[in-house]
């Protein structure tokens, strides 16, 4: 057995258990639990979108848990400050001292964020895309592993603060968490009791598993069509009359690595035009931008990629 197989074998193993293991505490979500999952084996950024109540805090929190990781929570207000999320220094026995805010965390729940000013929320782009931070002139490193999962509520529009362009390329997925069926709402009555009492998600990975499944998804294969696949979807979202901005460089990086991971959690060791379809909303959904004509017409990001995926052969 190659080397690249003994990697993969592994990698598989560890995600497998983290998707199981998150999945014992968000009833019928086990698409999203897969992407989020993917993403931050992947080494990305995470922005769920959904309304109160649908369990992104508990995603996040289960996540962490399986993964074995320190976990911190943002609540994002108008009134919070980018030392509130970074940190500062203070002056301690004759010196300054640096305390360091909750961003220095493995994996970093920043809750609605759309709610943070914009001077806060641009004080969390030098730490996604650098895991650095300055502060004073001082650059201070970020875990190897950070993460951060920013959720956002996509109906209110009072007091919130709409995300940049750059602020939300950032985020590798971008994945709508929606309500339960009729079913999956009676389940998660019945078991809410359960993980009051006792919290269902047990650790079975490590801080190390995450670093060598960020290593090892590289790993998986990617057939040149394949990419020339991606490559095809990504430049048909500009094409279309209703899109004032398609899809990025960057876009397809995304969607190339959300497939990796997501054929490692299948038990594959290479992708296939299905991971792309699959991989492509998350990858696109926060990076197209509708011309406003098209938002009064009724037209939706979700009817482009739609359109964009029907159009586009695979391989």
């Amino acid at each position: 057995m190659s080397e690249s197989s003994v990697v993969l074998d592994r990698a598989r193993m560890i995600i497998q258990r983290v998707v199981e293991e998150v999945s014992k505490a968000v009833v019928g979500k086990r698409n999203v639990v897969d992407l989020m999952v993917a993403a931050i084996a992947a080494g990305g950024h995470v922005l769920l979108e959904g309304v109160p109540g649908v369990a992104k805090t508990l995603l996040s929190r289960a996540v962490a848990s399986a993964f074995n990781v320190e976990f911190s929570r943002v609540q994002c207000t108008p009134d919070l400050l980018p030392s509130d999320i970074i940190g500062t220094f203070v002056y301690r026995d004759g010196r300054f001292e640096f305390v360091r805010g909750p961003i220095f965390a493995d994996i970093v729940l920043v809750d609605e964020i759309n709610r943070a000013s914009p001077k806060t929320q641009s004080a969390l782009l030098e730490a996604m895309q650098e895991r650095q931070v300055t502060v004073w002139g001082k650059t201070f490193r970020l875990p190897d592993t950070f993460t951060v999962i920013a959720t956002m509520n996509p109906v209110e529009s009072e007091g919130v603060y709409p995300l940049s362009e750059a602020q939300v390329d950032r985020f590798l997925a971008k994945i709508p968490v929606g309500y339960p069926s009729r079913e999956e709402l009676v389940e998660i009555m019945e078991r809410v009791r359960v993980i009051e009492e006792e919290w269902p998600v047990r650790p079975v990975a490590s801080r190390d598993d995450l670093l060598f499944l960020r290593k090892a998804v590289w790993n998986v294969y990617v057939d040149y069509n394949v990419k020339l696949y991606i490559a095809s979807i990504v430049e048909e979202t500009r094409r279309s009359p209703h899109v004032l901005l398609g899809g990025s460089p960057r876009a397809a990086i995304a969607m190339m690595q959300l497939s990796r991971a997501l054929a490692l959690i299948e038990g594959r060791d290479h992708v296939t035009p299905e991971h792309v379809k699959r991989a492509a909303r998350p990858a696109l959904l926060h990076r197209i931008v509708l011309r406003p004509e098209a938002r009064l017409a009724g037209v939706t990001v979700d009817d482009i990629i739609d359109s964009v995926l029907e159009r586009v052969e695979p391989p």
